[in-house]
């Protein structure tokens, strides 16, 4: 299957810091590149991979199910961590989801976390029709492009494939039962318009989450794809300040 021109994954091999950065549900990695890019520029080693069945069509992507993007997200942190002393993992929406799956399940290898507009929860009852639905139909019409800035294209799908939305549902069970088990140092960015992930799922990971360092952010400039939106500079630059602030390279370096 073709992948958009603009969904490639993104490697740029810098420092010993690597930084995995995670796209949302039928997003892929154009709506991180300049993110990507911007850390790259800080001389960090940055990886953005494409998760399965996003990029190319959403009869693909009903094929996929939350497993399949989390193990893919999970190869890419193998990748970091082979190359790299520590690793950031950041996420937008679903992308965030997955970071924090990541950091319960392999707290050793996640350094810290930076999410954007994570879901973790969605209380539309819609959803509850979707085991059924997805059975009689394939896709729905969905929300994309949920930008503040005008003229901007995150290339993502216009329509929501049904089979994959309810394992989304799965994922999101899976990661609000594990928030406890998440210790990793937290940066957390929330924009106050957002028409696509309620606040009370940025809400459950700042109670839930067990971290000691956790920082949020409100941003009121942006919609829900933050980093491509208004306040993207001011994500891209506290970011790489929260690297620099929680990472353990400078005291081990210290020591010798």
């Amino acid at each position: 299957m073709p992948v958009s021109s603009q969904a490639h994954p993104v490697y740029v091999e810098g420092g010993s810091t690597g930084v995995l950065l995670l796209h949302g549900f039928t997003g892929s990695p154009a709506s991180l590149r300049p993110w990507a890019e911007y850390l790259a520029g800080q001389g960090h080693t940055v990886l953005a991979p494409r998760l399965p069945g996003h990029g190319t069509s959403v009869q693909e992507m009903n094929r996929t199910r939350w497993q399949d993007w989390y193990s893919e997200a999970s190869h890419a942190l193998d990748r970091l961590t082979n190359r790299c002393a520590e690793v950031y993992v950041a996420g937008l929406s679903m992308g965030g989801a997955l970071a924090l799956r990541l950091a319960a399940e392999r707290d050793q290898d996640v350094a810290g976390l930076v999410l954007v507009n994570p879901i973790v929860i969605k209380t539309d009852k819609r959803l509850l029709v979707t085991p059924v639905l997805k059975r009689l139909i394939g896709s729905v019409s969905g929300i994309t492009n949920d930008i503040k800035k005008p003229g901007v294209d995150e290339c993502g799908y216009a329509r929501v494939p049904l089979r994959a939305l309810d394992s989304l549902r799965d994922l999101m069970t899976v990661v609000r039962g594990d928030l406890p088990r998440v210790t990793a140092p937290l940066l957390l960015f929330r924009s106050v318009e957002d028409h696509v992930v309620e606040p009370l799922s940025s809400e459950l990971v700042l109670q839930r989450v067990s971290s000691r360092d956790v920082t949020e952010r409100v941003l009121d400039n942006s919609y829900h794809v933050a980093t491509l939106d208004n306040d993207a500079p001011g994500i891209f630059a506290e970011s790489a300040e929260f690297i620099v602030k929680t990472s353990r390279l400078a005291d081990d370096d210290a020591a010798f």
